[in-house]
């Protein structure tokens, strides 16, 4: 009889354990937002586009899907009232980012990624754009935030013509930035060459793939990250924008989130409740480690990179820049390849000061601005889709 009593105990104490365990994980799975709709991802439907009737509109919801630094969506559409064919845009700068992008580089990288989707869907759609760089002139640096209010980036002008195919344009859907593992598959003389053909005006491409190459990069690349991981004013702007569950990634649908790093399927809602229920997991220093952690995991499944420079580094050169490396990310979707864009040592704050002039004297000499580095290889899995805003919060009056 003792004995029965035992085994009834233990039976009764496994289940209330495993009654526990279950009430634990269902509770993390809702606070992540199991349960909620993802609308933030609207802007990825295929049929979103095509809800809006004016052509400028429907051309931005494809620009809205551009790879963006920080994923801050920095991009402000203003319709032409007098001509049903123009739009212009200007960079928002609420949006920027002054402690890892001090000089707004990368915010006008940015605007450069957007056009060129853009430019893509025009063509795809039978809306051509012919883009007009700064119409109004260049930016007032000493006056920079006024000055991006006050001037457009580009002015679009939309023509009328037959729809032409266009292998990148299916690949606009297909997630900008892979960080997890690529394979050892080296790239084909074909791939690189066809990266190596991107190129603007004063802005070319040049890809590395010897190993020697791959490893100076690699270290570059790792280095950089530290410094920024370190960086305790730059990690905490990154932190700002992190959305840790779906209620936030719905309410604030730009900046960072489990998403960018790769994690998807009841393993994202599962961290999303924990991050949610215990928020000191997120910390500061953990965030930092996280960083250096993945960093070096990735960097050390890389067969190759590609640098994107340009002659000078004005601010229609970022732009173009940034033209072209839409255009590599399109590239790399069609030939099955996957990038990211590992670009610290190329920030402008001052910690970061002696890596900028380190790659720039071995990889820039005659005065040439290093505008993206990118790791490029045959992604080891798919990844999920980031949040995007809706497209009419970017058009204003």
């Amino acid at each position: 009889m003792y004995r029965n009593k035992v085994k009834k105990m233990v039976v009764i104490s496994i289940s209330s354990l495993l009654a526990l365990l279950l009430l634990a994980s269902t509770a993390l799975f809702i606070a992540g937002g199991w349960l909620q709709p993802r609308h933030y991802l609207q802007p990825w439907d295929k049929q979103y586009a095509k809800r809006f009737s004016d052509p400028r509109i429907r051309l931005v919801a494809y620009g809205l899907l551009a790879a963006n630094g920080h994923n801050m969506q920095p991009w402000i559409i203003r319709l032409d009232r007098g001509n049903a064919n123009v739009f212009y845009l200007y960079a928002d700068a609420d949006r920027m980012s002054p402690m890892a992008d001090p000089d707004a580089r990368q915010m006008m990288v940015t605007q450069g990624t957007f056009l060129e989707y853009v430019s893509v869907a025009g063509q795809a759609l039978g809306y051509p754009a012919t883009i007009d760089l700064f119409p109004d002139g260049t930016y007032d640096e000493q006056h920079l935030a006024q000055s991006m209010t006050a001037k457009p980036v580009a002015k679009i002008t939309l023509g009328r013509a037959a729809a032409q195919k266009n292998p990148l344009f299916d690949a606009v859907y297909i997630p900008d930035t892979n960080r997890t593992a690529y394979r050892p598959t080296p790239l084909t003389s074909a791939q690189k060459g066809a990266f190596e053909a991107l190129q603007a005006t004063d802005v070319k491409t040049i890809v590395y793939d010897d190993q020697k190459s791959v490893n100076a990069l690699g270290k570059i690349a790792l280095d950089s990250a530290v410094i920024e991981a370190h960086t305790a004013r730059v990690m905490k702007e990154a932190g700002a924008i992190f959305r840790a569950n779906e209620y936030q990634k719905n309410q604030t649908r730009h900046g960072f989130s489990f998403e960018g790093q790769g994690t998807s399927g009841l393993k994202l809602y599962f961290m999303q409740g924990l991050i949610t229920l215990l928020p000191f997991l997120n910390s500061s220093s953990a965030a930092s480690d996280l960083m250096i952690q993945s960093t070096r995991t990735e960097l050390a499944h890389t067969p190759a990179y590609a640098m994107i420079l340009s002659a000078s580094n004005s601010r229609s050169d970022q732009v173009r820049s940034g033209m072209v490396y839409s255009r590599l990310n399109l590239t790399a979707s069609r030939l099955g390849l996957a990038v990211q864009p590992v670009s610290q040592a190329l920030e402008e704050y001052p910690e970061m000061q002696k890596q900028y002039a380190a790659i720039h004297d071995k990889y820039a000499p005659d005065g040439q601005t290093i505008q993206m580095l990118v790791r490029v290889g045959t992604p080891t899995q798919n990844v999920p889709q980031s949040m995007r805003r809706d497209v009419m919060d970017l058009v204003r009056k």
